[in-house]
This record gives C-alpha cells, structure tokens and sequence, in this order.
C-alpha cells in the first residue's frame, strides 16, 4: 500500500500536470464536438445556429477536403516507408564502428532540431533557385527544376522534406535498440555461419521490433498531423495539390469562416489518426520479441 506521504507528493506532481492536460486538451476538444454540431463563423457575436449532423454530411460531399485526404493518405504512405528505411539505413552505418560515427550522428540528427516553417522556406530556395541553377549547368531541366510548381511533384517534394527531417529522429531511436542487441547474440550468429544479411533479418529486425513500433507510431501520427511544412514550403498548391488534412481544416475555419464545418472536419480527423496509430502500436506490439 501507498503511505500517506508518497500519495502527497505523487499527488503534488501529477495534480497539475493533469489540470494543464485538462485545461488545454480535454475543455477545448470537448467544446470542439459541440461546436462541429452548429453553423458559425467564429465570431462571438454572431449567432451558432445548431444544424445537427449536418457539418458531417457537408464533410464528405466536400471534393476539396476528399481531395486532401487522398493527399494526406498518399504522403503519409511514402514517407512512413522513406522516413523509416533512411532512418534504419543511417543507424546501421553509424554503428558500424566507423571513425566518422559520432559527428556522422550529429550530422543526420540536426535537421530535426530546425523548426518545420524554417526548414520549408529552406528548402522552398532550394526547389526553386538552387534546383533551376543546377539544371542549368547540367542541362537536365526535365530533373532539376521547380518541383513546388508541378502538381505531381511538389508532393513528393515534400516527401523529401519531411524524410530529411525526420530520419535523424528515428535514426536515434533505431541506434538505441542496435545497442541493445547483444554483442554475444551476434558473435554466436557469426560463429553458427550465418551472414550479414541473415543476423540483420533473423536477429537484428526482430530484436528491434519495439524500436519500429515507436517510430512507426511517431512517422504516422507526425505524417498526418504536419501542417508547419505545408504551410511554408507549398501553402497547399500549385492548385490545392498539396493540401492535407490539417490545412484544409485551418483553411476551413479561418479562412472561409465556416467554425462549424472546419470543427465536424476536425474531429473526423481526430478519429481517423487515432485508429491508425492504435491499429498500427496493437500489430506491431504483437509482433515483438522478448530477449
């Protein structure tokens, strides 16, 4: 049994943080259902005329917003598989006993510490001066050339953007579970005659299932959610190529004015994540090995 004394101070640090949760995250979505239920433009003092499900049928008769899901869907799919194969790739190097290791893993691990809005106008120069500057002295302007201007690539140029950033991250991650394989695993693997790619798919990738369920989980939700990347770098275009869910929301509420609508899409938005990263966290728990 807990003393009185350790339920003080358990109580002394959870209490707030569980206020602040509170606070801002359960009160504000909870009022996010309500408001998804009326039709108002955001401004207090304007009317909210309650319109039932309505905003729920609007949503799905909506092409602009079945569009960005399509969109939302297709970026979430390439960079789960780009994010995590250059993040594994780049942990299997830097552990690989090198004399570049450390600085190689500060290298790969920076971009994830500049800021989503900054890192898409850098890379907004790149695509358009750095990109046309190179297909000019190569000649091979059918490559290099204004990717955020093509309605086909600027996708995929974000795809690039959001991999650059996050394969450091999950880099880290993917090391921590290399580290943790036994070093007596492997020389007994080597010992048995089994070859690299034997120890990398029947030890290392099912010893490090518990490293791909978190950054599967973090690429997931992270691909879905990002907003900062796609605001800066295309703003949603060329011709609303570009815009996912969550800027279709914001455009929604803050741009056409429509609260309510914007609130009900949101919401939509809140459940499809959590069922994808809960299925995704359920299937690939299953699938880890106990040491």
């Amino acid at each position: 049994m807990m003393k009185a004394k350790d339920k003080a101070w358990f109580a002394l640090f959870t209490v707030p943080l569980l206020f602040v949760f509170t606070t801002v995250v359960i009160i504000p979505f909870i009022i996010g259902i309500m408001y998804s239920f009326v039709n108002w433009d955001g401004i207090p003092a304007n009317p909210k005329v309650f319109v039932g499900f309505d905003n729920y049928v609007k949503l799905f008769q909506d092409e602009r917003f079945l569009a960005s899901s399509w969109h939302t869907i297709k970026f979430t799919v390439l960079t789960l598989i780009s994010v995590n194969l250059l993040g594994l790739l780049l942990s299997l190097f830097v552990t690989a006993r090198l004399r570049v290791s450390n600085a190689a893993r500060t290298l790969f691990f920076m971009p994830n510490l500049i800021g989503g809005l900054i890192l898409g106008y850098i890379w907004q120069f790149i695509f358009t001066d750095a990109f046309k500057l190179i297909g000019e002295k190569t000649g091979l302007q059918s490559i290099f050339y204004n990717w955020l201007l093509d309605p086909t690539f600027a996708l995929y140029a974000m795809v690039i953007v959001f991999t650059w950033q996050m394969a450091g991250y999950t880099m880290i991650i993917y090391i921590a579970g290399i580290q943790g394989i036994p070093d007596d695993l492997m020389e007994a693997a080597k010992v048995d005659g089994a070859n690299l790619w034997h120890r990398i798919t029947k030890i290392i990738f099912p010893l490090l299932m518990p490293a791909f369920t978190i950054c599967l989980f973090l690429t997931l939700s992270g691909a879905f959610k990002i907003f900062d990347v796609n605001l800066s770098l295309t703003k949603g275009g060329p011709n609303n190529a570009t815009e996912m869910f969550a800027m279709n929301i914001f455009n929604e509420i803050f741009g056409y004015g429509h609260y309510g609508l914007g609130q009900a899409k949101a919401i939509i938005f809140f459940f499809i994540v959590a069922a994808l990263t809960l299925t995704q966290v359920i299937i690939t728990k299953r699938r880890e090995v106990q040491m």
